[in-house]
């Protein structure tokens, strides 16, 4: 068993998974998108989530402080995004 810790939209919530720690990321993202649906998630309950509303997300696979095995669907965050790259109109390289 483990914990899967999903946020969505700002709010995040666990679930009991009765799944493979080792299981597919593909197969984490479907699961979460059935346990939304379907109001399994305390506080995060969307009838209708798109079946590809986690597509981007990301899945990590780490152990709780008690040894629990826990899976945290999250958002891609944008940290580090576009550094050193030139931006129009922000006087880098690339600017004229």
């Amino acid at each position: 068993m483990a914990i899967l810790n999903i946020t969505y939209q700002g709010q995040s919530a666990d679930y009991e998974l009765e799944i493979d720690y080792q299981a597919s990321d593909a197969d984490v993202r479907r699961i979460a998108v059935e346990v939304v649906r379907s109001g399994g998630v305390r506080g995060l309950h969307i009838a209708g989530l798109r079946t590809d509303a986690f597509d981007g997300f990301v899945v990590d696979r780490l152990r709780g402080a008690r040894g629990e095995q826990r899976i945290y669907l999250r958002p891609k965050v944008p940290f580090g995004a576009g550094e050193g790259a030139a931006r129009p109109g922000a006087g880098g390289a690339g600017a004229r």
